[in-house]
């Protein structure tokens, strides 16, 4: 879905906001990426301890205690970082810290031949956007924040799930006869365990921790807003969850995976088909309470864009809306998934003021409310 607009996210734990600092007021990025070993002096890097799931709750594998979280969204920092911006990535994450936000959400990929990829084609990897993934890592342990690497993309920004397709075209592969290539030819799913792999196994250049050893990974998202339009009954996506979230936890224990959905309920949910925003959203090839129920899935995931999926209704009406969503969502976490749920994406238009109050700022108001009062509750969804 385009996003056009800040989002906020609210996990259930947390709460997560999305930054685009601009940079400017004279800062001044590092020309290069140099690792550690190049430089005069090597501060340590703090130590953190794993997170894992109990239940509902996100705990600390050091105490056993719970972990409260809120942090935000910059999909940008490894781009930034490969185009000789690097600073910019610093002070973000410098600053996200300073105002006691600790997990952020961006993405670790970058599919195709344009300048900035990291994967330029199936298995070949750019050298240094990897290394700008490693920097982004490096700092972010620097400054205690914990990141969800997203690994591919469903829609076609970053090349996303249509790249993958395109290579294996190019390769000669017939993909004419599958209902959507990307999550059911062998061929493409091989190579993206591939590129989970590359990424799992990367031992980061800045720090020399593997990435499947560090700490300052809060999780692995496997795509962002996965869709299946071909296969409404979510059947496809499913088996490509399942066998992907099996693939990443064969290869790394340590860190707790995520699908990335949006939320949608599917056509077979006929009980929760009013929560959705519209018919259109059944429709989608994803399942919410399905795909989030899978094994090795550890929290599930949902996304929130009123002025976008009920683009006519009333301001009114999108706040019943979007109460009634995130009460849906915070229900199914606690009482049928019985896993943390995170709204990792809420996204409104920065418009007129109502009663002093902007339009955006209410919708965002009624998700915090809700997030509260089931924290109050030790329940489902919590803020610090």
């Amino acid at each position: 879905m385009a996003r056009r607009h800040a989002v906020l996210g609210v996990l259930m734990l947390a709460v997560i906001v999305y930054f685009n600092w601009g940079g400017g007021g004279g800062f001044q990025p590092p020309s290069q990426l140099l690792p550690p070993s190049w430089w005069p002096f090597q501060p340590k890097l703090p130590d953190l301890a794993f997170l894992r799931r109990n239940g509902t709750r996100f705990v600390s594998s050091d105490t056993g205690d719970d972990v409260y979280v809120n942090g935000w969204n910059s999909y940008w920092l490894m781009s930034e970082a490969a185009t000789g911006r690097a600073g910019r990535v610093e002070e973000m994450l410098r600053r996200g810290r300073a105002m006691g936000l600790f997990v952020c959400r961006t993405w670790a990929f970058s599919d195709g031949g344009g300048s900035g990829a990291l994967q330029i084609s199936p298995g070949r990897l750019d050298f240094r956007v990897f290394q700008a993934l490693d920097y982004v890592i490096y700092e972010a342990r620097r400054n205690q924040i914990r990141l969800i690497l997203c690994l591919v993309n469903d829609l076609n920004a970053f090349g996303g799930k249509a790249q993958y397709v395109k290579w294996a075209e190019s390769a000669g592969v017939n993909t004419s006869s599958m209902e959507d290539p990307f999550f059911a030819h062998p061929i493409i799913k091989g190579y993206y365990k591939d590129y989970v792999k590359a990424i799992l196994t990367r031992k980061n250049s800045f720090s020399g921790v593997r990435y499947s050893d560090e700490p300052a990974i809060f999780a692995w998202e496997l795509m962002n807003e996965p869709r299946c339009v071909s296969n409404a009954s979510a059947s496809l996506l499913q088996a490509w969850i399942t066998e992907m979230a099996a693939y990443v936890k064969s290869m790394d224990q340590n860190h707790l995976v995520t699908v990335g959905l949006e939320g949608f309920y599917g056509s077979k949910r006929s009980d929760r088909l009013g929560t959705n925003p519209g018919v259109w959203a059944a429709s989608l090839g994803s399942d919410f309470i399905q795909n989030s129920a899978i094994d090795h899935i550890d929290f599930a995931s949902a996304h929130a864009y009123p002025d976008t999926w009920i683009p006519k209704a009333s301001l009114e009406e999108k706040v019943k809306y979007l109460s009634k969503w995130v009460d849906s969502h915070l229900s199914d976490g606690e009482n049928v998934l019985k896993k943390p749920i995170l709204f990792t994406e809420i996204g409104s238009r920065l418009r007129e003021k109502l009663g002093g109050m902007y339009d955006r700022d209410l919708l965002l108001k009624t998700v915090y409310d809700k997030i509260y009062k089931s924290a109050k509750k030790k329940q489902a969804g919590q803020e610090p």
